[in-house]
């Protein structure tokens, strides 16, 4: 059963990240599309599990398709990879290092974020008591 639903949430997922991707293509080389996939993906996973773990109880095979299924393949660390080599092929080195600093300490960022997001909401919920 738990294959089933991250195959669900994959399924949508993928699927989700190939339209944005389409929709936001690369400007002037730099991957923005891929950029914001991930740091929205980074945004809601810490978002997501840190409310699902202090304040809403769900159902663990709909945790696994939202989290691992749905958000692991909307967001791509493979694609990222790629496009920063490609980059550095095309000598392309200042893009590649401001896509680098980006990703990943956008993606912190954005977790963090995510998180305290979670946590304010949690707190609004209950009234500000916490």
């Amino acid at each position: 059963m738990n294959l089933l639903a991250i195959g669900i949430g994959g399924f949508v997922g993928a699927i989700l990240r190939y339209s944005v991707g389409k929709w936001i293509p690369a400007t002037n080389g730099f991957p923005v599309g891929t950029l914001l996939i991930n740091l929205a993906g980074c945004l809601f996973l810490a978002w997501f599990f840190t409310i699902t773990a202090k304040r809403w109880m769900i159902n663990p095979q709909l945790k696994l398709a939202i989290g691992t299924g749905f958000t692991g393949a909307f967001t791509t660390f493979s694609t990222f990879s790629v496009e920063t080599l490609n980059l550095i092929v095309h000598q392309q080195f200042l893009i590649a290092l401001i896509y680098l600093l980006l990703s990943v300490g956008g993606g912190i960022g954005f977790a963090i974020i995510g998180a305290k997001l979670a946590t304010f909401n949690i707190q609004q919920s209950k009234g500000g008591a916490e």
